[in-house]
């Protein structure tokens, strides 16, 4: 009884940070190149109900860096660095990088230590490659990706979390939807489904909200179709999701980012700009 009465109260106050009229913050976010991806067949790895025609299509890996009054996070590290001079190719997918986070950075005069928070929307590599470079900032993930990294389980990208699963960095634990700075300006929403402890973000700026996918979506034909890529880890939870995902969108008036689809990232100012 009283885990579910905590379990209630942690929900409202998530509610209430999400219906606070103003984040007493300056919040900034820059939008950071983290990938781009060519898929041989888009339909067989996005849809295990076929909802897309065969054929190639090209996507791209985001990531994004959000300054607190003096704080910064990073809302997932892309695909690992080494792939600026080493692209990976698979029969399914091919994978470049144009340039590392720590090399984006640079270029607005934030050093990596400086980063002292990461939230990883779920275990993929292309959500957690360049993580190991920030080994001193809070990594905060949903539990149930926490469960499967600390497993044995195949398909689940253990090594770029390695700093933190070894117990030589901190961690906590998005149970729910986690206010990541206690006052509403940015909160890791609870969206289950393609991976166990799959998050996406609400951030609040002054000009309006912005919420980002993860990959509760991964294009916008997926958000007409439904198409579930079949190797999610739970179907149902998906399209919960989704639809969560969709309703939020709506009520808050946010500004949407799928953040694999060109199209949505092209919402936010090319770097070094950034929204405010």
């Amino acid at each position: 009884m009283l885990k579910r009465a905590l379990g209630i109260a942690l929900g409202w106050a998530a509610l209430t940070a999400m219906q606070a009229p103003s984040p007493p913050a300056a919040i900034e976010l820059w939008r950071l190149d983290c990938g781009n991806f060519t898929f041989t067949d888009f339909n067989a790895f996005f849809s295990d109900t076929s909802e897309y025609p065969p054929g190639p299509k090209d996507l791209v890996g985001s990531c994004y860096l959000i300054r607190h009054g003096d704080t910064y996070m990073l809302w997932d590290t892309g695909i690992p660095g080494d792939t600026v001079r080493q692209p990976i190719e698979t029969r399914a997918i091919r994978a470049t990088l144009r340039a590392t986070i720590v090399d984006q950075l640079a270029r607005i005069n934030v050093r990596p230590e400086q980063v002292t928070v990461i939230g990883i929307s779920h275990y993929h590599f292309d959500h957690t490659g360049q993580a190991r470079d920030f080994p001193q900032a809070r990594l905060i993930m949903g539990p149930g990706d926490l469960v499967a990294l600390r497993g044995t389980d195949p398909g689940v990208e253990r090594e770029p979390l390695a700093p933190w699963l070894s117990g030589g960095g901190q961690v906590v634990e998005a149970r729910g939807d986690h206010d990541v700075f206690g006052d509403g300006s940015v909160i890791m929403l609870n969206l289950q489904g393609h991976t166990p402890g799959h998050r996406g973000l609400l951030v609040r700026l002054a000009s309006g909200s912005v919420l980002l996918s993860g990959d509760t979506y991964h294009f916008t034909e997926q958000v007409e179709r439904r198409g579930v890529p079949p190797f999610n880890t739970s179907r149902a939870d998906s399209l919960a999701s989704m639809d969560r995902f969709d309703r939020l969108g709506r009520n808050l008036r946010a500004r949407i980012i799928i953040q694999h689809e060109p199209a949505d990232i092209a919402k936010l100012p090319a770097f070094p700009a950034s929204a405010r």
